[in-house]
């Protein structure tokens, strides 16, 4: 292999663990924005134990991970800039979202970016619509899941401690809101990093490192990994749209919330499904929070979330079609 090649695989993998990073801290608060903002756990605590539980649930399964990698485009039509290109396109749009504290779908993110390098470097040909349908499929109905399921939880929960105080029953919703928010953090892991899973892979068979679309146990180390430690970093202006901002939320509330997108995220991630976990908590935040009223909920805020995530797969496939154009005649195609 020409020792340019070599050089795009490694800013690949590179940029691939940089998003994963990016994607740590930028979705931290998918774990960890209700318990805080309930007062179920301190910020640190809740951080620590969101870094730790996405470490586990990373090393789980590699199905999402499959999805990602064989379900976008041809793999014998990708080439490292496209990967590299594409990826590039996902970690400036997450960090737009994150500056102006939006929580817009990294998964979206990284699906538009590979779509949009891969547009320019062979145009609309190479990509395999069947798997995209499948995929985009997923992210629109999860948060249409979510707001359903945790609507349905939040009412099963009035009905049955509908004779309970408010007093003691958040008390001890505020201990349970631990192991809820334990089971979101653990389900984040499960989805999220094997995206940049599926992309080194990806990179690595086109590269011809490895014979087949296999997950190497390097990569899924260093993804947990890298996950984990971007998590620990915290993802403060997201945590305070998603935990006060959007709907103010008591810890039963709460307790609802992270284990109605928990159930989404999980049964998603069992048969390979990579949906978005920023819209699946967002969209189980809004569900919960129609039950108290509908003026309970920030409009204003839903709003704006609505629109970035309309805008993600468009803009970071913009970002890498842009990224694409501009370094290949320098790192080649």
């Amino acid at each position: 292999m020409p020792e340019s090649a070599f050089l795009v695989l490694l800013l690949v993998i590179a940029a691939a663990l940089a998003f994963d990073y990016i994607n740590g801290f930028h979705d931290t608060a998918n774990a960890i924005a209700t318990c805080v903002s309930t007062r179920a756990l301190s910020v640190k605590a809740a951080i620590f134990m969101a870094a730790i539980l996405n470490f586990a649930g990373a090393l789980v399964s590699t199905k999402v991970a499959t999805t990602i990698g064989k379900g976008i485009v041809d793999a014998q039509d990708v080439t490292q800039m496209v990967i590299f290109a594409g990826v590039m396109g996902a970690i400036i749009w997450n960090l737009i979202t994150w500056y102006v504290g939006l929580p817009s779908s990294s998964s979206h993110a990284l699906i538009g970016g590979v779509i949009g390098a891969a547009v320019a470097h062979a145009g609309s040909s190479v990509l395999l619509w069947g798997g995209l349908k499948k995929i985009i499929l997923a992210l629109i109905l999860s948060p249409i899941v979510g707001t359903a399921i945790g609507f349905t939880i939040m009412l099963a929960v009035m009905w049955i401690f509908r004779k309970k105080a408010p007093g003691p029953l958040n008390i001890g919703f505020r201990r349970l809101q631990v192991v809820s928010a334990a089971f979101m953090a653990f389900s984040h892991g499960t989805a999220d990093a094997q995206k940049s899973m599926g992309i080194i892979t990806l990179a690595l068979l086109s590269y011809g490192a490895i014979p087949a679309f296999a997950v190497p146990l390097w990569v899924k180390l260093s993804c947990a990994i890298v996950m984990g430690l971007g998590t620990a970093a915290g993802g403060w202006r997201i945590i305070k749209t998603l935990g006060k901002d959007f709907v103010k939320l008591q810890p039963v509330h709460g307790c609802c919330v992270e284990t109605a997108a928990a159930g989404v995220i999980l049964g998603a991630a069992s048969i390979g499904m990579p949906v978005s976990t920023t819209h699946v908590i967002t969209s189980s935040i809004l569900g919960v929070g129609l039950t108290k009223r509908i003026t309970a909920v920030n409009w204003n805020v839903a709003y704006r979330i609505l629109w970035a995530w309309i805008l993600t797969i468009p803009a970071s496939a913009a970002v890498a079609f842009v990224t694409y154009v501009t370094l290949s005649p320098f790192l080649g195609q």
